[in-house]
C-alpha cells in the first residue's frame, strides 16, 4: 500500500472541505497528531481507520487509495461451467425438451 499517496488523497479531500485536522481527527476519533502522520505518510493507518476517514469525509475507499490498487483485468462474465460440463447440460436440456415434447404429443392423442 502507498500511505504517502492515501495521505495526501486525505489531505486533499480535508482541504477542499475546508477542515483543520483537529475537525477531521475529532470525526474519526484520532489524534492530530497521528493524523497528521497519516497525512504524511510516515504512519500506517489500519483499515478501520481508512474507512472512518473515508466515511468522515464523505468519499469512497476507492478514491482514496487509487495509487494501492491494482486495475482490474479485462474479463469475460464468470462461467463456472467448463467446456465438457456445458455440453454435457446441454444433452440433458435437449433429452428434456425431447421428452417434453413427446409428453405433450402423447396427451394430444
Amino acid at each position: 500500500m502507498d500511505y504517502v499517496e492515501l495521505g495526501k488523497r486525505i489531505r486533499v479531500e480535508r482541504t477542499m472541505r475546508k477542515w483543520t485536522q483537529a475537525r477531521l481527527a475529532n470525526e474519526v476519533s484520532l489524534s492530530v497528531s497521528f493524523l497528521g502522520h497519516v497525512e504524511r505518510g510516515t504512519r500506517k493507518a489500519s483499515m478501520e481507520t481508512v474507512v472512518g476517514i473515508a466515511n468522515a469525509l464523505q468519499v469512497s475507499l476507492e478514491s482514496l487509495l487509487a495509487d494501492s490498487l491494482l486495475p482490474l483485468p479485462q474479463t469475460t462474465p464468470y462461467d463456472p461451467l467448463n467446456l465438457r460440463q456445458r455440453k454435457a447440460l446441454r444433452q440433458i436440456v435437449e433429452h428434456l425438451s425431447a421428452d417434453l415434447d413427446n409428453w405433450a404429443d402423447a396427451g394430444e392423442k
